[in-house]
């Protein structure tokens, strides 16, 4: 594909939801920047994962889309779109809402995922596509965008980490409120089938705190379903936990910082970790972590209960359900002790 001139370019990325993978555009949006400082960059993103990077420096506009006030949203982005002109639009998200967004949009030049990657029909909405490939992580197939415009990208840089004073302050007040170091327990997903036990975690958290010194900070949203797995765990535990559910976005960047380990299962705290550089054990049984797990950091951290003993294939893109009851508590402290010895030190 020809290079695209981007000194002074006008580019939108369309990746409106699933804040997981709002972290992995992130280093997308650094690259860009890097290449071309006077390149201007809209996001077209929903609500939730706009709270977790608007006001990013790498971000010049943040135009917000909330698909569940049905078509309505979709004509007020409509008019905003038609207010501006793209030079490129990265369309990186493969859904229905995000091509629809695309079509709206004023570009000579909209890039999407090939045909055989790109669901719901979103290839119909791009001009040009990237190259078909083999399925890789979800962080590497966005940088293929970026291989098809001519822009390099090293190593991923998020740069996510709590951003001035106050977002500093209010994580040094929530440090002090632990009052001891933690670890950060993710204790549940929108997708029940990647929930592990509350019992189990309940066991993670008295080894924690009796083996390794820790307090356990339960974090995640404040849905209904996660409160009920909230109380599960601390009744089961013998030992207390700081409930942090609820604390936003931004809050939740500024305790998984602070922590000395985070767990997590395959969800957004789990990317948020890595694009903080916190250790990471994280337990994967409903997608292959080859694709969805950490980023190439903290692989020896991973409870790999997608896979059987001694296979080995390709990296897929295939569900498997009913999975996350093989992870034992021991799988998990086995990783623990890991993290401990590696990361930590052996301090405990």
């Amino acid at each position: 594909m020809q290079q695209i001139r981007l000194d002074g370019a006008r580019v939108a990325i369309v990746m409106m939801s699933a804040i997981g993978d709002a972290v992995h555009v992130l280093p997308v949006v650094n690259a860009l920047k890097r290449f071309a400082p006077t390149l201007h960059l809209t996001w077209i993103l929903q609500p939730g994962p706009a709270s977790l990077v608007g006001g990013h420096p790498a971000v010049d506009e943040v135009l917000r889309v909330d698909p569940a006030r049905g078509w309505r949203a979709f004509a007020e982005v409509g008019r905003e779109l038609r207010r501006r002109r793209f030079d490129l639009v990265l369309d990186l998200q493969v859904a229905f809402k995000a091509g629809l967004v695309t079509a709206l949009s004023r570009a000579p030049v909209k890039l999407g995922f090939d045909r055989a990657r790109a669901r719901d029909l979103n290839w119909l909405f791009t001009t040009r596509r990237i190259p078909p490939r083999p399925p890789g992580h979800v962080q590497d197939q966005y940088f293929e965008f970026l291989d098809a415009i001519g822009v390099p990208h090293g190593t991923a840089e998020w740069g996510l980490g709590p951003w001035g004073e106050e977002e500093r302050a209010r994580q040094r007040e929530f440090v002090a409120s632990v009052g001891r170091p933690y670890a950060a327990i993710n204790v549940a997903t929108s997708n029940p089938d990647r929930d592990w036990l509350p019992e189990r975690w309940a066991a993670v958290v008295d080894t924690l705190h009796d083996r390794y010194g820790l307090a356990s900070v339960l974090v995640g949203a404040a849905t209904e379903r996660e409160r009920e797995i909230e109380r599960a765990i601390r009744s089961a535990a013998k030992r207390d936990t700081v409930s942090a559910l609820g604390s936003g976005l931004r809050g939740l960047v500024g305790i998984l910082d602070a922590a000395e380990l985070v767990l997590a299962l395959d969800s957004a705290p789990l990317h948020v970790a890595v694009a903080l550089d916190r250790p990471v054990v994280s337990l994967m049984a409903n997608a292959d972590p080859r694709r969805t797990g950490p980023y190439r950091r903290f692989h020896d951290l991973i409870v790999d209960a997608y896979h059987d003993p001694g296979e080995d294939a390709p990296v897929s893109m295939r569900r498997r359900w009913g999975r996350m009851p093989r992870i034992t508590v021991e799988d998990v402290l086995d990783r623990v002790a890991v993290w401990d010895r590696r990361y930590r030190g052996g301090g405990a």
